[in-house]
């Protein structure tokens, strides 16, 4: 399952996201185009740390 990761306003505004998967008991961090992780995806939950 992937989720949104707080992405810098610097980075959305050139069209970027920042994304997060959890898999083999570890983290993931992968960032793309907006529009590739919308293409298959669905915002799913938010986390909130700390």
């Amino acid at each position: 399952m992937s989720s949104w990761l707080k992405t810098p306003e610097k980075i959305r505004y050139l069209g970027g996201a920042i994304f997060g998967d959890r898999r083999y008991n570890e983290v993931f961090v992968h960032h793309n185009r907006v529009q590739s992780f919308y293409s298959d995806r669905v915002f799913r939950e938010v986390l909130r740390i700390g």
